[in-house]
Formats: structure tokens, C-alpha cells, sequence
């Protein structure tokens, strides 16, 4: 990498925790009596990253769908504990990339509690010097505007700013902004549709991460 990283930005759901279950779950249940009976999980995972409201009217069919939106909230959060983990060495690389000075921060189309709550729940929220949720842009990814808050927020130049994700969204969001697009291979929409909306970077395991904005990966691995 040309520039030297200085910021690195996370989309939270299926990038840095595992929600996936809890995301699909959640969506069958609210969704039951709007929805085909085939209608499934692989009707959900290529939205999975889109406005929640958004990503309902399109499944139902409706404009108003606040009721669906609170039957899909309330089943989320009763579930959360039981299904909500940290992805393999995200708590490690945090705190390694936060050891170094690097400044971290979030950038969702979640809501402000759950997304709190997530964090708080995994043990990384105090490594987050930004958290930009959809409770706080007007125009969510795949608008740039969560990105430039999130680093107006933390002083940071886009050229030396990092953004990891797991959707289109995310990286459409960060090429916008002019960041460095990372996607993450463990995505549930694949490896190759992250290529394709022109992430510039591709990481297998979060550890790839240290040595993708300059760092070594011995001292994490001599843990």
C-alpha cells in the first residue's frame, strides 16, 4: 500500500461480528406473513448490509412496514446474546491496531442500540474512537456520508484510511469517499461480488489486516 494507514474503518454486521444467524433469523420471523412460503435465506443474504427499512418494503411489498420493522427488532434483540460472536482474531487485531495508534471506527446501517450492544457484548467497544450508525447520516451507505463522518470525527485523510466490509454497500461507500476498500472473504455474499463492486483489497483472515496497513503479524501470533 502506497499510503501510510493511519485510520481503519469496520461495517459491523458480517465483517466484524458474526450476526449472520441472528439477521436471517430475525427476517424469517418478522416476515412470516408477508412473504411466499419458499421465501428463504438466500432471499435475504444479498440485501444483508442494506437499510433495514428499505430492505422490509422490498420483501413485503409495503411502504409503510414499521410493524415488521418492530416484530423484526424485538425478535433481534431477545436473540442477540445467544447468537452474536466476534469473527475469528477480531478482538486480537483491534487490539493490536489500537496498540499501534492506528484510529479504529465503525460505520453501519445499524441502529445505535443494537449496534452498541454488539460491541459492548464482544469486548471491543473501547477500541472504537467513531461509531457512525443510520440513527446519525441522512443518506446511509452505499452514500459516502457514514465514511466522511467517520473520519471528520477522527481527523483522518481518506488517502490514508482503510475501510473493511462485507457488502456491496461497504465498498461502494468506500470507494466513494476515496478510502482504501478492503472486503472480507468470510462475507455470505461471496468473495468474488466483493471484487466485482471494486474493493481494492481482499483479506481471508482478519490477522491479513496488520500487514495490509504496515504492521507485523509475529507479535499477535506469539500471543
Amino acid at each position: 500500500m502506497t499510503n501510510k494507514i493511519t485510520t481503519v474503518l469496520f461495517d459491523l454486521d458480517g465483517t466484524i461480528l458474526d450476526t449472520n444467524e441472528l439477521i436471517i433469523q430475525s427476517f424469517l420471523h418478522a416476515l412470516q406473513n408477508y412473504v411466499p412460503a419458499e421465501f428463504g435465506r438466500e432471499h435475504i443474504i444479498p440485501s444483508m448490509g442494506m437499510p433495514l427499512v428499505y430492505q422490509m418494503q422490498q420483501f413485503s411489498g409495503l411502504e409503510d412496514v414499521s410493524h415488521i420493522v418492530a416484530a423484526y427488532r424485538e425478535v433481534n434483540l431477545r436473540l442477540h446474546d445467544e447468537l452474536v460472536r466476534a469473527f475469528p482474531f477480531v478482538p486480537e487485531v483491534l487490539e493490536e491496531l489500537h496498540r499501534s495508534g492506528i484510529k479504529l471506527g465503525v460505520v453501519t446501517t445499524k441502529m445505535r442500540l443494537t449496534t452498541e450492544r454488539g460491541l459492548q457484548y464482544v469486548g471491543i467497544a473501547d477500541f472504537m474512537s467513531s461509531v457512525v450508525t443510520i440513527d446519525d447520516v441522512q443518506h446511509p451507505k452505499p452514500h459516502p456520508e457514514p465514511v466522511q463522518i467517520a473520519m471528520k470525527e477522527l481527523g483522518a485523510n481518506p488517502a490514508e484510511t482503510v475501510m473493511v466490509g462485507d457488502s456491496v454497500v461497504d465498498i461502494q461507500a468506500a470507494n466513494e469517499a476515496g478510502t482504501v476498500s478492503v472486503g472480507v472473504a468470510w462475507s455470505l455474499k461471496g468473495e468474488d461480488t466483493l471484487r466485482e463492486a471494486g474493493a481494492k483489497h481482499m483479506i481471508h483472515d482478519m490477522r491479513e489486516l496488520l500487514e495490509l496497513v504496515g504492521l507485523e503479524r509475529e507479535p499477535l501470533e506469539k500471543r
